[in-house]
């Protein structure tokens, strides 16, 4: 599949507010791109749509071969969202919190050691999230996310609640990914931490896509009329 992602005139409400307003894109598949820009810009909600879990009002998504407004389930079995909100059952431990998520996404058998020994969080398995400190939490959300192997990886500040080792072990994750076929969004404002990891740097203002950057290898392509000048690809 050439393209992870095809998005055209995108248009996203929020309380009739739309937080994409005709955005449209590209992303090869196999790519890191770093999405940046203001609060309130329309990076979160592009992640979101992109997960089929923001409706569209109007225009197009395909997500790895399926349509984000008619096919949400299969988009939702490929894609992994990690979001500021971890969601987490607070009353369950954190092997059974990712039980829980891998069973409703329709995964069988899976490694959850490996996946809590990944971000050193093991020894923790069988603790309840209510006991976790914020930096823990973070890990364990991210743990649900690389357990299931996305295709897509849709990260929205990823770093953010982690110390050091964290943040490492999130870059590794990314490369893993990259190296194992996948495609990487990442949603950040920590630009001098996100942007080395990039092959492409997408701004969004208004909801739509201004500007891009290849900074690796071409994949990132956005449509003229969306305000990001020519075809990289």
């Amino acid at each position: 599949m050439k393209y992870a992602v095809e998005v055209h005139d995108a248009v996203v409400l929020l309380d009739r507010f739309p937080a994409l307003a005709g955005l449209s894109l590209r992303l090869r598949t196999g790519t890191v791109t770093l999405v940046q820009g203001p609060n309130g810009a329309g990076k979160t909600t592009l992640l979101r749509m992109l997960a089929g879990l923001a409706p569209l009002e109007q225009g197009s998504a395909i997500v790895l071969g399926n349509d984000v407004a008619t096919q949400q389930r299969q988009v939702r079995a490929s894609v992994g969202l990690l979001s500021p909100q971890t969601m987490l059952y607070d009353d369950l431990t954190i092997a059974e919190n990712l039980s829980f998520w891998t069973t409703l996404a329709g995964y069988g058998d899976v490694d959850m050691g490996a996946a809590l020994e990944r971000v050193s969080m093991a020894p923790f398995a069988d603790q309840q999230v209510v006991t976790l400190s914020t930096g823990q939490r973070r890990r364990a959300a991210i743990a649900v996310v690389a357990i299931r192997r996305p295709r897509l990886w849709l990260l929205d500040e990823p770093h953010a609640g982690l110390d050091q080792a964290g943040r490492d072990i999130v870059d590794g994750l990314i490369a893993d990914a990259v190296a194992a076929g996948a495609t990487v969004v990442v949603a950040s404002h920590e630009l001098d931490r996100v942007r080395p990891l990039a092959s492409h740097v997408a701004t969004v203002a208004g909801g739509v896509v201004h500007a891009f950057e290849t900074v690796g290898d071409p994949g990132l392509t956005v449509d003229d009329d969306a305000g990001g000048g020519a075809d990289s690809a």
